[in-house]
């Protein structure tokens, strides 16, 4: 599972890059559609951009890259973090994305042990994995992600695999009509827009997965986490308080502990009040 995790992360990093260009390539398309002005690819022959086309190639020189120098991790060793034919540096968060991939697709297995629950808990992993880097990258959580795994989770619980079918329907739907709900209270108190309708998706897609009883923990959570780092954010490096801080990292981190130990939190936490 964890050499898996490195394989799966070094194509997560190919998503958390393309995903977003591709939405913006899909919005472009359809505004000129709508306006009537021809296709950007019908006027300069645009080439073939999804998550398979073109080759991945190094984003200062564009050399393509080499299938000796895609290893995961291995080949970020090998070569210092620097490009084989420009020897610019290669980011950190490449690999980085590739280890945290590789440990936590290591430690589910551990955590569920041979069982179904462990092949769907890996691919929630990874899902929310993506969703993160993006979240912080572009203010976006992709629709492409969130709502395949929303009917994932529901389908999931239909075996009772996480949690039973009732609380998994009634979790997709309180996830998002608690946020929503939030977001109108505080746009009628404040006039601005406190989240994006991303936010309300992600936390119906982790009702559905973990069920209502776990919505609770990780709006409380998230909010907790998120409360930190702004503060922290604001205090010492000065973060402008009108500029949004993504939510979306938050609510992942707090739905996957909810997944892996939300009983357990929930049962202490009961006993403790």
């Amino acid at each position: 599972m964890f050499i898996l995790g490195l394989l799966v992360g070094s194509f997560l990093n190919v998503v958390i890059y393309r995903l977003p260009i591709m939405m913006e390539r899909e919005w472009r398309t359809q505004c000129r559609s709508l306006l009537g002005i021809p296709d950007l690819a019908e006027i300069d022959g645009q080439t073939t951009f999804n998550l398979l086309m073109p080759r991945s190639s190094c984003p200062h020189c564009h050399q393509p890259v080499r299938a000796l120098d895609n290893i995961p991790l291995v080949s970020y060793v090998l070569l210092r973090g620097r490009c084989r034919d420009c020897t610019a540096p290669i980011s950190l968060r490449y690999p980085a994305i590739e280890l945290t991939s590789a440990v936590l697709s290591a430690y589910i297995a551990w955590h569920f042990g041979l069982d179904v629950k462990t092949f769907f808990a890996v691919l929630l992993t990874w899902a929310l994995l993506c969703l993160s880097i993006i979240d912080v990258d572009k203010h976006l959580l992709p629709d492409d992600i969130t709502l395949p795994f929303l009917w994932l989770g529901l389908a999931c619980n239909i075996f009772n695999m996480f949690t039973d079918t009732v609380s998994g329907l009634i979790g997709a739907m309180l996830g998002y009509a608690v946020l929503w709900l939030i977001f109108v209270l505080f746009k009628i108190i404040s006039g601005k827009e406190g989240m994006g309708y991303g936010d309300f998706k992600l936390l119906a897609m982790l009702g559905a997965w973990t069920g209502w009883q776990m919505l609770p923990l990780i709006i409380l959570l998230a909010s907790l986490l998120g409360s930190l780092v702004g503060v922290f954010l604001i205090i010492v490096h000065k973060h402008d308080r009108g500029i949004p801080i993504p939510f979306g990292p938050y609510l992942t981190l707090s739905g996957w502990i909810a997944l892996l130990w939300g009983s357990d939190l929930n049962r202490i936490y009961l006993s403790f009040v």
